[in-house]
């Protein structure tokens, strides 16, 4: 049986966050009642003159500058035809063989969804072109409701080369252009609400050869799990059905995630059963060299440099580093904390540990988080200082989260002050001492792992506010 590799390229759908649509000035909005946004432009209405929407035409272009791709100096917008329920004007406004940006790359690295490492490559891009989004359809029982709201939207089309091999690098590349969209503040990449879509091309071809397969396209990819999902189980009917002798058909299959597999829709269409034409309602759009580098001035800071600078500045693991900055919000968060530390590794490993797994069980977000950054600075900075020790700071930090007050208001509240002086705590290593001859002559035998039942025992009778050091220091001194 001969050996085959997949051939996987994605077209990736993102709703740029914009005030009002793409070609009207009804709002870009969602969760409105049904068909209470929409208006005779985005309803397509005879007579009626479509207008760009110059901050959307911004946004794309800034995505084009962060995947390294070619600005067009002229490009323009075009009808594509087709008929189906969604679309109110029986065709399309979007961009053919004109779209703003051409070429680019989204570099992936790290891990697959699978936990496997992935080689470093770059996911080389065909293009990204703007166009406006259609309407939403509702399947009932019997029948099927359109809302007409989304219908209009601005919608960037980001389509791969097919530079994919696996399941686990189209997942890496899905999370890599997202990152970059949210870094970018072009839109918050829902994929509950639409604002972020994939459909795949795949193929399956002989390893080592240059020749494609045939293409089949996968829809109704409604999450990044279930791209990773659709992706391994079309590799393995493929190649099953070229095992057994027979033949690919190019086709737009569906994808049920619920049950597992992918289910034949219809023949695919090609370029020409579109009929595409030139918008004659829309002047081409021309950009000159200075506003190429005005887009350029204003561009974000990329998730990648991000991450470098954050090991350089503030002295992160690489893991560290890779997890903060995962999402924007949380990368927000934690420089605004660091910034206001001493130390800056102190508060990411609070972050990635204790912050995130309140935000998780209390269903809130960074965006929303309770805990202000600079509260969870001084609580750090608290725990540097030796004011007070980790033990003392897991007691605090949940009642900070719940009610936003300081950690300092609450460990005077509670009398939590770390115990540091040394005669203090003396009295409690000779009581500990005095309660339990057995383990001092273990010691003295030279079992010295029983040290840190002693330090357990002084921590407790402290209740928790020794200084754990000096605690460790004074115990060795008076075993010796």
């Amino acid at each position: 049986m001969p050996s085959y590799e997949a051939v996987i390229g994605l077209e990736v759908h993102v709703q740029a966050r914009t005030q009002s649509k793409m070609f009207c000035s009804c709002a870009n909005r969602f969760g409105a009642e049904p068909n209470t946004l929409v208006c005779p432009v985005c309803m397509g209405y005879p007579g009626v003159m479509p207008a760009p929407n110059r901050e959307a035409i911004r946004k794309i272009v800034t995505a084009g500058l962060m995947c390294s791709c070619d600005i067009q100096r002229k490009s323009k917008f075009d009808r594509k035809s087709y008929f189906y329920p969604d679309m109110p004007k029986n065709y399309q406004l979007t961009q053919y063989d004109m779209p703003f940006c051409l070429h680019g790359k989204v570099h992936i690295s790290g891990t697959g969804f699978s936990g496997e490492p992935l080689p470093e490559k770059d996911i080389r891009l065909t293009r990204i072109h703007l166009e406006e989004d259609v309407a939403k359809l509702t399947h009932f029982g019997t029948h099927s409701g359109v809302d007409f709201n989304r219908a209009g939207v601005p919608l960037m089309e980001i389509v791969s080369e097919p530079d994919m091999r696996s399941p686990d690098e189209a997942y890496a590349y899905l999370t890599s252009l997202k990152q970059i969209i949210q870094y970018a503040d072009i839109s918050d990449c829902d994929m509950e609400k639409g604002q972020m879509r994939c459909d795949v091309n795949i193929s399956i071809r002989e390893r080592g050869s240059e020749k494609f397969g045939t293409k089949v396209e996968l829809k109704n990819l409604n999450s990044f799990r279930a791209v990773h999902r659709a992706i391994a189980y079309e590799m393995k009917r493929q190649i099953l059905i070229l095992s057994e002798g027979g033949t690919i058909e190019q086709e737009t299959r569906g994808w049920n995630d619920d049950v597992g597999d992918s289910y034949s829709m219809r023949g695919k269409e090609n370029a020409h059963d579109y009929r595409y034409f030139p918008e004659p309602d829309l002047l081409p759009v021309e950009f000159t060299d200075a506003d190429i580098e005005e887009f350029k001035r204003n561009l974000p800071e990329l998730p990648s440099d991000r991450r470098k600078r954050f090991i350089e500045q503030y002295q992160v693991t690489e893991y560290d580093a890779q997890v903060l900055t995962q999402e924007k919000p949380c990368a927000d968060y934690f420089e605004a904390a660091a910034s206001k530390s001493q130390a800056p590794k102190l508060v990411a490993n609070w972050i990635v540990g204790d912050l995130m797994r309140e935000l998780s069980e209390s269903g809130h977000t960074f965006s929303d988080c309770p805990l202000p950054p600079e509260n969870l600075a001084e609580m750090v900075d608290l725990i540097h200082k030796g004011t007070i020790n980790g033990k003392i700071g897991k007691t605090v930090f949940p009642e900070m989260f719940t009610t936003g007050k300081k950690a300092a208001d609450i460990i005077k509240e509670k009398g939590l002050v770390q115990v540091s002086d040394e005669g203090a705590i003396l009295k409690f290593i000779e009581d500990a001492i005095a309660a339990n001859p057995a383990q001092v002559q273990q010691y003295r035998e030279g079992r010295k792992n029983v040290l840190q039942f002693f330090v357990g025992q002084v921590m407790k009778a402290s209740r928790g506010k020794a200084n754990p050091q000096t605690v460790q220091k004074l115990l060795a001194e008076k075993l010796g």
